[in-house]
């Protein structure tokens, strides 16, 4: 269904870093820079970019939008670590299994350096 992800940014130098670290931690490559400045990366099939927006306008997170990457529970304590130890900020419940009916989730949040909320997930 979906063919990319994209998200803002004020700073790609600071997102740069935050979203390397954090994609090396769940198995990917760092990003490339394409030559309109957007930072792309691909990993298991998907393609995430960060750019800064094409209106000349400050970049904003979206209220009520999460962003979610499927990896094992072991990536997602990476990506978490690394993610707070490049410029994101931990939010909700710590990293771990969270119950929901019969279904068992292994989540952790983050909100990267401009404020969109990213999720790591794993179906158990």
């Amino acid at each position: 269904m979906y063919s990319h992800m994209m998200v803002g940014s004020n700073d790609i130098e600071r997102s740069k870093t935050f979203y390397d670290a954090t994609f090396k931690a769940m198995g990917g490559n760092e990003g490339m820079l394409d030559p309109k400045g957007r930072l792309v990366y691909m990993h298991n099939g998907g393609v995430f970019l960060v750019t800064p927006p094409i209106d000349g306008q400050p970049a904003t997170h979206g209220n009520g939008c999460t962003i979610g990457f499927a990896m094992s529970p072991e990536q997602a304590d990476a990506w978490h670590a690394a993610g707070v130890a490049n410029g994101g900020t931990a939010i909700e419940d710590p990293p771990g299994v969270r119950e929901n009916g019969d279904m068992k989730l292994y989540l952790a949040y983050l909100r990267d350096p401009d404020g969109n909320k990213l999720c790591a997930l794993h179906r158990m």
